[in-house]
């Protein structure tokens, strides 16, 4: 049963909100997988923050060009599944990667963030970043410690101040 010219345009237009809603995504070979299977991934890949779904190839290859995305032409090729990273990415990735490893059938193909495109290895690489509740604990940590540092430094400048004071206010008491 072939799909309508319109209800093709929407699937386009799906697409692209996805793709405009996502900070990056990747796209995966979900061949042989079992249904129980990608509704585990997909559940995994929400709880990370992100959507995963099954797309049509040339129509998401219409929704890239559209939103301006290049990507490989073999990116689309077979069955074609994508990750949308909310925030979060490299939990996405994870989440994706995870299943990757466990599964031999599903393979993934490139990920695209920040309009650059990286191939498998490197979205691996990615996923093994800790999630972005920590990398900013991490930073804050960075920031704060030369903060604190300062604070010190002119809390110990400020009290050596006043024992000096003290200790000449009590020569000149002593003395008087």
């Amino acid at each position: 049963m072939s799909v309508t010219r319109q209800r093709k345009q929407e699937m386009v237009q799906t697409y692209r909100e996805w793709l405009q809603g996502s900070s990056g995504i990747i796209l995966t070979s979900y061949s042989g997988m079992s249904v129980r299977s990608l509704e585990d991934l997909r559940r995994k890949v929400r709880e990370a923050g992100g959507e995963f779904h099954v797309v049509k190839n040339r129509l998401m290859g219409l929704a890239l060009r559209e939103t301006g995305i290049e990507v490989p032409a073999e990116a689309l090729g077979g069955a074609t599944a994508v990750g949308f990273a909310g925030e979060d990415i490299p939990a996405v990735a994870k989440a994706i990667v995870d299943v990757s490893r466990q599964i031999e059938t599903f393979r993934l193909k490139v990920g695209l963030f920040e309009g650059r495109v990286y191939d498998a290895r490197q979205v691996e690489r990615l996923a093994e970043l800790p999630p972005l509740p920590v990398m900013r604990a991490r930073l804050l940590g960075l920031l704060q410690t030369p903060a604190g540092r300062v604070a010190g430094a002119v809390a110990a400048s400020v009290r050596q101040v006043v024992n000096v004071m003290k200790a000449y206010s009590e020569t000149q008491a002593a003395g008087s």
